[in-house]
């Protein structure tokens, strides 16, 4: 509780001091799978951007496809902030109930976390004094940590004592955010 007092502190200390946007990802969000996040100024070339990505759906067509992405980044702007492009760098957060892409025709899922570390590049445009767009697309290494289980049965296909493991470089961030001014 301590800690999460702290981090409130510094959180609206700096956006006391800063330009910050609201966000909201178009494309993911017309898919039903909302994008939102916070980008605030730390310095004059400087912002960090806070998103969560999620799937809240428990079942599409049977199919588990539940997840949650927590990325917090730190972006450099080339030109000024909020405007031109930029390229960030992250370390973020995942929890999931999800059939892999790779057994869509399978009775398989998964259900465990993950971690990742990527990198992000983009571009921004200011629309007006509260409106920008920001385009964008990130990737990186991918862990994941889960448990297999049949569709059907509940049951564990996978041989792990505790945990199953895998990684791999993907593309897991891309979009068009539309980010509001709110200060």
């Amino acid at each position: 509780m301590k800690n999460l007092l702290v981090i409130a502190i510094l959180f609206f200390s700096i956006h006391s001091q800063s330009q910050t946007y609201v966000k909201i990802n178009a494309l993911t969000t017309a898919f039903t799978v909302p994008n939102v996040g916070i980008e605030t100024s730390i310095g004059k070339k400087f912002t960090f951007q806070f998103d969560i990505l999620a799937s809240p759906w428990k079942s599409i067509y049977g199919k588990p496809r539940q997840f949650y992405a927590f990325i917090p980044e730190v972006r450099y702007h080339f030109n000024e902030k909020y405007s031109g492009f930029y390229v960030g760098g992250h370390i973020g957060a995942s929890i999931f109930n999800f059939q892999k892409w790779n057994y869509l025709n399978t009775d398989l899922y998964e259900k465990g976390y993950g971690y990742v570390m990527g990198g992000t590049i983009g571009y921004q445009t200011k629309i007006n004094d509260k409106f920008v767009l920001d385009c964008f697309l990130g990737g990186g290494s991918s862990q994941g940590f889960y448990k297999g289980y049949y569709i059907s049965t509940g049951e564990r296909y996978d041989k792990a004592t505790n945990y199953n493991k895998s990684g791999e470089w993907i593309p897991y961030r891309g979009g068009v955010m539309i980010s509001y001014r709110i200060n």
